[in-house]
């Protein structure tokens, strides 16, 4: 795969304590919950720059679906060259997005406040 993200895709979540609950942050890795809703295995997530905790837990709905959101937001703006040129698989880019592909810089899906 040509130039790898610097860094990863991560999931937004909740301070633990009473007193910052009401802040979101980036956190970890996304749960294994979070990629089955979006479509993706742990193996694939992780090729593509997605960072993955399995210990991870999901304790509410409204998180579960902002994390998979961010997920298929992040999955349809990705371009996947293929590995053969000859003979592209099933999930990678056409020959016209490949052409228009350049390197991102900057913060991969930053989250609003």
């Amino acid at each position: 795969m040509a130039p790898r993200p610097v860094k990863t895709l991560r999931p937004v979540v909740r301070c633990p304590t009473f007193k910052y609950n009401i802040k979101q942050r980036l956190g970890r890795g996304f749960t294994l919950e979070e990629l089955k809703s979006a479509g993706m295995t742990k193996a694939f997530a992780q090729t593509i720059g997605i960072s993955v905790d399995h210990r991870r837990r999901n304790h509410s709905v409204e998180s579960l679906q902002l994390n998979s959101q961010r997920l298929k937001e992040y999955k349809s703006k990705l371009i996947l060259f293929p590995l053969n040129a000859k003979k592209p698989r099933k999930g990678d880019s056409g020959p016209e997005d490949l052409k228009k592909a350049q390197q991102f810089v900057g913060r991969i899906a930053p989250y609003t406040k």
